[in-house]
C-alpha cells in the first residue's frame, strides 16, 4: 500500500512540474482523428497549445501531459505516447492489466470515416466498403458481428427511416450471404416499404438457407392472404 501510494505521489509530482504546453510542431504532427477500435474514434487536438481530446461524447478532456510526448488520460487511467514512426499512432503504455498486448491507436486520414459514421451521414456504399475492410482484416471483429448490425437496422425502422433499414440490411446480406436471419430481415425492410415482391423474394431465400426460420415463414402467409 505505501509502495502503491508512494508511486502515485511521485506520478503527481512528476505532472505538477511538466509544463502542460506543448511546441507548435509536436501540435501540427499529432493533431487529428485516432482509430479507437474500429468503429469508434478518439479525437486529439490543442487549446492554447494544451492537449485535449473528445470521446464518447465528451468534448473537453483534457490530457495531463508527463514528457513531451507522454500524456495521462484519466478517463481511461492510461498514459499513452504519440509515436511517428513508421507512421503517427497513439500507444498505450504497458500495464499488469494488458495481459502482454499492445494497444496502439492508428491516425485517421483526411476525410476517413467509421463505419459507422458513413451509417449517419446515409453514406451506405463507403460503410460497406469499410466493413469489407474490417472483415479482411479481423473476421471476427465485433464490429462487423451479423446482430450488431441487424440491430442496427432495426433501430432505424423504429424510427420509421424504412429507406435506412434496408440499406443496412443491404449491407449485412453482402457480409453473410448464407444467413437465413439477415435475408429475413431484407425482406421486412422491403414489405415495410410496400414492396411485396422483392419481399417475397428474400423470405422465400430465407427459408431456401433455412426451412425454419418461422419469421419468414408468417410474412410469406401474411403476404399470401392478402
Amino acid at each position: 500500500m505505501k509502495k502503491l501510494l508512494f508511486t502515485l505521489f511521485s506520478f503527481v509530482l512528476v505532472l505538477s512540474c511538466t509544463s502542460q504546453k506543448n511546441a507548435d510542431d509536436f501540435i501540427s504532427a499529432t493533431s487529428g482523428r485516432y482509430l479507437f477500435n474500429a468503429n469508434e474514434v478518439l479525437e486529439i487536438y490543442f487549446k492554447e497549445q494544451v492537449l485535449h481530446a473528445k470521446w464518447r461524447g465528451n468534448d473537453k478532456i483534457e490530457l495531463l501531459k508527463v514528457n513531451d510526448s507522454s500524456f495521462y488520460m484519466k478517463e481511461l487511467n492510461e498514459k499513452m505516447a504519440f509515436v511517428n514512426q513508421p507512421e503517427m499512432h497513439i500507444e498505450l503504455a504497458p500495464k499488469t492489466e494488458h495481459k502482454g498486448v499492445i494497444y496502439h491507436f492508428k491516425k485517421m486520414t483526411l476525410g476517413e470515416r467509421t463505419p459507422n459514421e458513413y451509417f449517419i451521414t446515409k453514406e451506405f456504399d463507403k460503410a460497406l466498403t469499410a466493413f469489407k475492410a474490417i472483415k479482411e482484416k479481423d473476421s471476427l471483429s465485433q464490429v462487423i458481428r451479423e446482430s450488431n448490425i441487424n440491430s442496427l437496422g432495426y433501430t432505424f425502422i423504429r424510427n420509421n427511416d424504412f429507406d435506412a433499414a434496408l440499406e443496412i440490411f443491404k449491407i449485412n446480406v453482402v457480409l453473410y450471404p448464407n444467413s437465413s436471419n439477415v435475408f429475413n430481415s431484407l425482406g421486412e425492410a422491403y414489405f415495410l416499404k410496400k414492396d411485396t415482391a422483392t419481399a417475397v423474394v428474400n423470405f422465400k431465400k430465407s427459408l431456401s438457407i433455412n426451412p425454419e426460420n418461422r419469421n419468414s415463414k408468417q410474412f410469406l402467409k401474411r403476404i399470401t392472404l392478402k
